[in-house]
């Protein structure tokens, strides 16, 4: 088991429920590999794609890095006055919106493909 499985299996419930949902999800697209930074799993592909984040209370942050360049003409993501990053949360498996999360990855990693990373400057 590597770092991130770990990580996902020291919560219980629907947290681990949630972290291993987008964990499997993410690491089904063969270009994409895990790895724990700054204590938390992050996805990348070419850059950083996105990460989990355990936010208060118990819930599940699905965070993406490029979140602005994103249509998120789902709707679905939100900023939290973070000027790069847009996330998602969920408390359950059964909250998460299976088909406009898929849609969402898409986006990101088709972005990370096609798009070069620039960060933006302060």
């Amino acid at each position: 088991m590597d770092k991130v499985e770990d990580y996902i299996y020291s919560f219980e419930g629907d947290e681990q429920e949630v972290l291993l949902y987008f964990h499997e999800l993410l690491i089904s697209f063969p270009a994409v590999t895990s790895k724990l930074r700054f204590k938390i799993p992050f996805y990348y592909q070419n850059t950083w794609v996105c990460y989990l984040n355990p936010v208060k209370p118990n819930k599940i942050a699905i965070c993406f890095l490029r979140g602005y360049e994103m249509s998120n003409e789902q709707g679905l993501l939100v900023s939290k006055g973070r000027k790069q990053v847009l996330s998602a949360e969920f408390a359950s498996v059964d909250e998460i919106p299976k088909k406009l999360m898929n849609e969402i990855i898409n986006e990101a990693l088709f972005l990370d493909e096609t798009v070069p990373y620039k960060p933006k400057s302060r």
